[in-house]
């Protein structure tokens, strides 16, 4: 279990919301993302802080029609992030371009899951 004193002081709650899309013309506030992650002071995913802690990087989808996946947020060594459920490469979810991406309320980040991308919004940023 993670605690407070475990976490840097960069580490954030971050949620992410389905954004309108084909099938959902107003999003869906039902579907998304929790992250507990490392930001850097413009809001981007801190890859140093990620290295040393990555143990405490979770991801919890929820509301996709089953139940909530946890998981963990890992990196390729290309640099590439990526959201780990299980042993195995067939279930993980790209993010595309997440280290350009700025975690901020109003901003929008892209997941690739089932060979398709899907967009969210950054509806929440606050400390754990």
């Amino acid at each position: 279990m993670t605690s407070l004193a475990d976490l840097t002081p960069g580490f954030r709650n971050v949620r992410l919301l389905l954004a309108r899309e084909k099938g959902h013309p107003i999003g869906d506030r039902e579907v998304g993302y929790d992250l507990l992650v490392p930001l850097d002071a413009e809001g981007r995913l801190d890859a140093a802080d990620w290295k040393t802690h990555q143990a405490f990087c979770r991801v919890r989808k929820f509301g996709d029609g089953s139940e909530d996946r946890i998981g963990l947020l890992r990196r390729k060594p290309g640099g590439q992030w990526y959201f780990d459920y299980s042993e195995g490469d067939r279930d993980d979810e790209i993010g595309f371009r997440l280290n350009d991406e700025r975690f901020t309320v109003g901003e929008y980040v892209s997941i690739g899951r089932n060979q398709a991308m899907h967009t969210y919004q950054v509806a929440r940023v606050e400390r754990p």
